[in-house]
């Protein structure tokens, strides 16, 4: 049995969800987002990330983590920023000795939906079938999330002994 927390980075709204992984079986753990206020400063917004997901590792306590990486937006401001927020991301589960993959949402779209470039709703909606005992409302960052941890665990089979 493996815990996967899957990761989907933004500094308004970093969505994370943990699964179980038995052979083939996914069960749905936990769900949420870690939010930050856009009032704040930068270094605080990264701060309050960084600390609230260091607080899902230590409740959930999972074996491995993947995130979803870092398209490029057409602007310079908001990538540099989502940048670094990506590597609030990275670095938290890092920190606490927890190995950390990466995907492309391309591919885990692919993985989850079946074709890479489906919307956030269609990710949503399959989340929902792949993990049917999954109890509570999804917000569309934490079905992302979930969905980033559903491509590792498909993925991961092929690099590392479950």
């Amino acid at each position: 049995m493996t815990k996967i927390l899957g990761l989907d980075p933004g500094l308004r709204h970093t969505g994370w969800g943990v699964i179980r992984v038995q052979g083939n079986s996914l069960t749905p753990i936990a769900q949420g987002t870690v939010d930050t206020d856009a009032k704040l400063s930068l270094a605080e917004r990264l701060n309050t990330l960084y600390q609230g997901l260091i607080e899902v590792l230590k409740i959930h306590q999972p074996d491995e983590a993947a995130v979803e990486e870092t398209f490029m937006n057409t602007n310079a401001v908001s990538t540099l920023k989502l940048g670094m927020a990506r590597g609030v991301v990275l670095l938290a589960p890092a920190s606490q000795n927890v190995p950390v993959f990466e995907y492309s949402a391309n591919k885990i779209k692919k993985s989850v939906v079946g074709v890479g470039h489906a919307d956030k709703h269609q990710v949503l909606m399959m989340v929902q079938r792949l993990l049917p005992t999954l109890q509570a409302t999804l917000k569309p960052d934490a079905a992302d999330a979930l969905a980033t941890a559903i491509c590792h665990a498909h993925y991961r089979r092929g690099s590392i002994n479950t």
